[in-house]
């Protein structure tokens, strides 16, 4: 009952002291800072009592005027009264609202002030050493941006004592050497006992008991001279640690029980008893401000209250203007279903068009197809028709005449392949294959068949193969083939008694992936650079001004749409009068196990010199001839029909070990006829000879019961290959069947 009654008592006081304080005039900033000052120097004079009813008066006046400087300023000396009074909680409780007010300000240095006496608490009372040293360190960072190299000595001063005291030594000593260069210069004497301390303690750490000693004994020394004998009580309880360690007892327990002795003294209660009011009141000033802020909300809602007509007014324009927004939603939706409409309409327009587009793309294809095609054939006469007059008038071998008719027919096949590639690319219908080759054996091929072109000019090809490169690598030879081919092709043409060099190198390994650079360069007449971008478009060439270069135009455009495949591009460098570089790098894999399976199941080729019978069903009688006499040639026996119906009577009465079958004939095709030979149980091998492109046919093919697919005017080394490997495998199917 006593109690409540101070209670209230002081309850009265408080309100009465506030009442009296709303009756004189506001004070100045400058009378403020004078309290806060008088409330620091009772806090240094032990004068508990003193110091919290001054900062209290301090802290209200300046929760009065505003400023939130000063308010962070009082909470700061409020918590450091709490810190000495050993109230450890509500000193943290009274730092953090100074801080939180200090954080409103520009005032580096009040914030540098309270981020150290919270690093102080947290370190040496809660021993929370990482919290603490956080704290400490941003006080530093605010010490350094305003250069208070006296805060700055200080602050590090902490640190340094709260990293030895979790042994942390090494942590700690680069502050330690900074504190003993400069502690002269900016500090002052009050931190000359600690400094000692610690330069005893490190030396302690480090076993140099010699200057261990001197310091501690000098800290002591000091320390005693002292008014304020905290900081000698600190020294005799690190001195009576170390000399712990060091085994001398007796002299720790003497250091120990003054230790004792000066927190004792320290700790007057009855220092305790005389604050312990003001620190009531205090807590009752809180109280007051948390009743204050409520009547001010009461307040504040009373006046809301009166400016409701306000708000009725405002609301009934908001609600003019959500209708007049209303009505013009409505128009724009309106206005939005007639766009959608005309949008609609212009939608199955568009479609109606991509249709016609597809219709005339797939128009387009089946033309090149068919015009390839009739090209093809007729190609396939000249070529072959060339080589017998060859092989039978050997002293027509050099004649410039039949060469040329030969390298121009070539020619043209070569033309009629691009536009076919090209529409192939168009139609995304070229997918890389995976098969196992020689690169050098690739380059060199290349190489000895643009020979008669580079001769044509008088230029020599030269060829550098990094020796790094594995000897098999595993990817698309036939699209890599004809990059280069494209590539050294028109060097070749725009190069005249010169060089091109086809230089191949290994740029790194990412496991199984190996990038090769491959780089083609040339001394011929160069590009210009206006030109360089253009050159890789469909249909264009340049520098035909004087000298009239043949070609489609077509090859360097195939060239970086097969590389877009491999996802590569290529680098073109070239100077006017000086030569040309294009450069393209792709990945290949190497995997030495696939590698020696695909190698090790390449057929041998066992019948080279045995005669087999062949049935060659081709209704265009040019090709009859062509084919015949390539096939006699090696020692085949040929037997000819231009009919499909014809062909399948002729199995029915006869044996063949290969069938070649023409695709595009009269009255029944070749696909037709595949099929009537299979369902009558027929199984020797067929092979397709068409001039239509391998990859348009091929499925069909295998459906109708063909083998596998040549395409005229075909290599004939390639054609035996073939007879030998299907010769091969058909004759392997028997053996099982027997056994």
């Amino acid at each position: 009952m006593y109690l409540i009654r101070i209670f209230l008592l002081l309850l009265v006081l408080n309100i009465f002291n506030i009442n009296c304080y709303s009756l004189t005039p506001t004070p100045s900033s400058k009378e403020i800072t004078k309290l806060t000052k008088q409330a620091s120097k009772y806090l240094r004079n032990s004068n508990f009592e003193k110091s919290l009813i001054t900062a209290r008066l301090a802290l209200h006046q300046a929760i009065n005027v505003k400023d939130d400087n000063l308010v962070s300023i009082s909470y700061n000396t409020i918590g450091a009264n709490y810190e000495k009074l050993s109230e450890y909680s509500k000193a943290i409780f009274f730092y953090k609202k100074a801080l939180s007010y200090a954080n409103k300000t520009d005032n580096d240095t009040t914030k540098a002030w309270i981020n150290n006496n919270l690093g102080n608490i947290y370190s040496f009372e809660k021993k929370q050493y990482k919290q603490g040293i956080n704290y400490y360190k941003n006080s530093l960072d605010y010490s350094n941006k305003i250069s208070d190299s006296s805060e700055i000595v200080l602050t590090k001063l902490n640190i340094t004592w709260a990293y030895f005291d979790i042994g942390h030594f090494d942590e700690g000593l680069p502050y330690l050497k900074f504190i003993n260069k400069y502690y002269k210069k900016y500090g002052d004497e009050s931190m000359v006992v600690i400094l000692n301390m610690l330069n005893g303690m490190y030396y302690g750490f480090k076993e140099d008991h010699k200057n261990a000693n001197s310091s501690f004994l000098n800290a002591i020394k000091l320390g005693n001279k002292e008014i304020y004998k905290s900081d000698l009580s600190f020294t005799h309880q690190e001195y009576s640690k170390y000399l712990l360690n060091k085994g001398e007892y007796k002299k720790a327990y003497e250091n120990l029980a003054i230790y004792n002795e000066i927190t004792e003294e320290i700790n007057n209660k009855e220092i305790l008893k005389k604050a312990n009011m003001a620190g009531i009141n205090l807590e009752l000033d809180e109280y007051k401000r948390e009743i204050d802020k409520i009547e001010i909300e009461r307040d504040l809602q009373y006046q809301s209250l009166k400016k409701s007509r306000i708000i009725v007014i405002l609301f009934i324009v908001v609600l003019c203007f959500l209708l007049i927004l209303l009505y013009t939603l409505f128009k724009n939706n309106n206005f939005k279903k007639k766009a959608n409409q005309e949008l609609s309409l212009a939608n199955d327009k568009l479609l109606i068009a991509k249709e016609k587009a597809e219709e005339a793309s797939i128009l387009k294809s089946q033309f090149v197809s068919t015009i390839t095609h009739e090209l093809r054939t007729p190609l396939y006469g000249v070529v072959g028709i060339t080589n017998m007059l060859l092989d039978e008038h050997k002293e027509l071998a050099d004649s410039p005449h039949l060469n040329s008719l030969k390298f121009s027919a070539r020619y043209l096949l070569s033309l009629v392949n691009d536009v076919l590639q090209i529409n192939k690319i168009e139609e995304n219908r070229i997918v890389l294959e995976s098969m196992s080759f020689n690169i050098s054996d690739e380059i060199n091929m290349i190489k000895n068949s643009l020979s008669f072109i580079a001769k044509n000019n008088n230029n020599f090809i030269i060829v550098n193969i990094d020796s790094a490169i594995p000897e098999y690598l595993i990817g698309d030879k036939l699209r890599l083939s004809q990059i280069i081919i494209n590539l050294v092709s028109n060097a070749l043409k725009f190069t005249k008694n010169g060089e091109v060099c086809i230089d191949v190198n290994l740029l790194k390994v990412t496991n199984k992936s190996h990038s090769i650079e491959f780089k083609i360069k040339d001394t011929g007449v160069g590009i210009a650079i206006e030109d360089q971008d253009k050159i890789f478009e469909k249909f264009v060439q340049v520098g035909r001004k004087e000298v009239d270069y043949q070609g489609t135009g077509l090859g360097l455009s195939i060239v970086k749409r097969l590389l877009s495949l491999f996802g590569s591009d290529i680098i073109l460098e070239s100077t006017i009068g000086v030569g040309t570089v294009f450069t393209f790098t792709i990945d290949f894999d190497f995997d030495p196990e696939k590698t020696n399976e695909i190698i090790n199941n390449i057929p041998v080729d066992l019948s080279y010199n045995k005669q087999l019978k062949v049935l060659l069903v081709e209704d265009n009688k040019i090709n009859q001839i062509v084919t015949e006499k390539i096939l006699k040639k090696n020692n085949y026996t040929c037997t000819i029909t231009d009919d499909g119906y014809k062909a399948i009577k002729i199995l029915e009465e006869d044996n063949f070990d290969i069938i070649l079958m023409d695709i595009n004939m009269p009255l029944i095709n070749g696909f037709e006829t595949s099929r009537r030979i299979r369902s009558k149980g027929i199984e020797t091998p067929i092979i397709a000879l068409t001039a239509f492109d391998k990859e348009e046919i091929t499925e069909e093919a295998i459906s109708a019961g063909m083998d596998d697919v040549i395409v005229k005017p075909f290599d004939s080394v390639e054609l035996f290959k073939i007879i030998n490997v299907l010769i091969t495998k058909n004759k392997s199917h028997d053996l099982k069947t027997i056994f």
